[in-house]
């Protein structure tokens, strides 16, 4: 899977799509699949585009004007598309989603379902986020996220992230030349999370935090994730030859599907505290139960996905709730044998199962993020959905 930025595709002076190097991208796919790869493309750029056509001023723009923007610049990004792949006798898909389309189940499966077949007809999807309907409340606001959601969906061995940095950096490299570039990033620790800065594109609206955040989702999916500089034509094929890039390594072992889908949920429904007992036993691999629950935060249903929040604030798992967030209120600090006395009904004895429930990865465990000179076994080589 490969994810493509704003700034790559679009000329901040001009707002016109960067079509000679686009040719370049596609050449790169155009081989992958000719060797029986199977390739999605993720890629921003409508915004962009959309808005030198309606005339709209330089600056942060309203979410209708990006809405419009959107509805004008995806019929043209769809084109190019289009033209570039079809000249290489590939039929190309275009794929709209929104952040619910990957955090309500069944539009999941739905969508899940559509790439595998467009990917066993060997068409190649591009995918894009869905803005001219997704509201505020429900948009990614970078593609980065996107592209990793899809990568769970497809159960991807390989994302890589085009960008206008080639990886990932101790402290933003255009402020700080003391910044070490790290090669390979073994685990998501808030450590990690911490060096992400801001976005230094005009017309992208990504940065590092959201490539941080793809990666968190990616690894947790078993998927093996690169960020890398995208500016020289052939980016694929740099990156093949040994172009340098940062490599987000996942764990061993993939999640199962239901897991995945736990542990990539951007939007948690609420929260849950727990105390130091609770916290020992989910690391033990047992299920959380109501006796370990000092709190809860935020509203809740029964079956939502909640954060898993240790004493000291930080997240360390995710997880479905057996309970809403008032009975879940009602029966904390409990045993489960007086859950039936308190809440009149006969309910789970766990608040959440452990077959329900995702340790993180980057939760209080040793960080490892320096820098190393060792090559990511996850190669562009090795890339198919």
């Amino acid at each position: 899977m490969v994810k493509v930025g704003s700034a790559l595709l679009v000329d901040a002076r001009t707002g016109r799509l960067n079509r000679s190097w686009l040719k370049t991208l596609v050449d790169d796919l155009l081989r992958l699949h000719r060797r029986g790869q199977q390739v999605i493309l993720v890629s921003s750029g409508a915004i962009a585009l959309g808005r030198r056509h309606l005339g709209l001023a330089p600056g942060a723009l309203r979410l209708e004007e990006s809405q419009a923007a959107a509805a004008v610049g995806q019929i043209r990004l769809a084109h190019a598309y289009k033209e570039l792949l079809e000249a290489g006798d590939v039929t190309v898909a275009q794929v709209l989603l929104t952040l619910e389309d990957s955090e309500q189940r069944t539009r999941y499966l739905n969508a899940r379902a559509t790439l595998e077949a467009l990917l066993a007809l060997k068409a190649i999807p591009v995918i894009n986020e869905n803005d001219t309907v997704a509201t505020a409340e429900i948009r990614y606001g970078d593609n980065d996220r996107l592209a990793a959601r899809v990568a769970q969906m497809a159960s991807a061995d390989c994302l890589v992230l085009l960008s206008d940095i080639d990886g990932l950096y101790t402290a933003d490299p255009h402020r700080d030349p003391r910044a070490q570039f790290i090669e390979r990033v073994m685990r998501v620790t808030p450590e990690i999370e911490a060096m992400a800065g801001r976005a230094n594109s005009e017309v992208g609206s990504g940065g590092m935090v959201t490539k941080i955040a793809a990666a968190r989702i990616a690894v947790n999916a078993g998927c093996h994730m690169c960020i890398a500089s995208g500016h020289q034509r052939h980016p694929l094929r740099r990156l093949e030859s040994g172009a340098r890039c940062t490599w987000f390594m996942p764990a061993s072992t993939p999640l199962a599907a239901r897991k995945q889908w736990i542990a990539g949920t951007l939007r948690p429904a609420g929260a849950i505290n727990i105390d130091a007992g609770a916290l020992r036993a989910l690391h033990g691999g047992k299920s959380l139960l109501a006796a370990g629950v000092t709190g809860t935060l935020g509203r809740f249903e029964s079956g939502e996905t909640v954060s898993v929040l240790a004493p000291d604030g930080v997240e360390v798992a995710r997880g479905i709730a057996a309970y809403s967030d008032s009975d879940a209120s009602r029966i904390m600090g409990r045993r489960s044998s007086e859950i039936e006395a308190i809440l009149g009904f006969r309910g789970r004895e766990e608040l959440i199962h452990r077959d329900d429930l995702v340790i993180l990865q980057h939760d209080h465990r040793p960080q490892e993020h320096r820098p190393t000179a060792h090559a990511a076994p996850g190669s562009v080589t090795e890339m198919k959905p």
